[in-house]
């Protein structure tokens, strides 16, 4: 049973705008999954083209704090791109899916990068001028990107 106002077309309002809601929720869930996969793997893809230094170990979050001053700065480059790569895909993504309030949306996931980008900084004892650049560079500057991208401020 469809409940709400029957509109000109034959649907209901309340189903149309429960889809609506719906696919909006989809593209938040498919942008941050996307983004993080993303990420994952251009830092993973890093470890192939810039090897980790004799006896760094990145098995657990002890063993990379206890080692990470043996990282070189190319051991940084894929951690930046993919922190970069990830909010900017994912949010294009969710602005592809996004079927209403793409701008909310965008800022939505600018903020949840940047949070996660907030605590990897906090937890990982990388070098300062890494998390300056990490955290003013790639989170919102790469969402504000990915939200063009997807049209964000274009007109319908």
């Amino acid at each position: 049973m469809q409940l709400g106002i029957i509109s000109p077309l034959g649907t209901t309002y309340l189903t149309l705008q429960t889809g609506i809601m719906l696919r909006n929720i989809l593209s938040v869930l498919a942008g941050i999954l996307i983004g993080g996969i993303v990420n994952l793997g251009l830092v993973t893809l890093g470890y192939s083209v810039f090897p980790l230094p004799e006896g760094a170990d990145i098995s657990s979050m002890q063993r990379l704090a206890e080692t990470i001053h043996l990282f070189g700065w190319k051991n940084f480059i894929f951690p930046i791109i993919g922190h970069a790569a990830g909010p900017l895909v994912g949010t294009f993504i969710a602005m592809l899916i996004a079927a209403s309030h793409k701008s909310k949306i965008a800022i939505g996931m600018g903020c949840w990068f940047l949070l996660a980008g907030i605590i990897a900084n906090v937890m990982i004892p990388a070098p300062l001028w890494f998390k300056v650049v990490d955290l003013v560079f790639a989170y919102l500057p790469m969402t504000w990107l990915g939200a063009k991208l997807g049209g964000v401020g274009k007109a319908n």
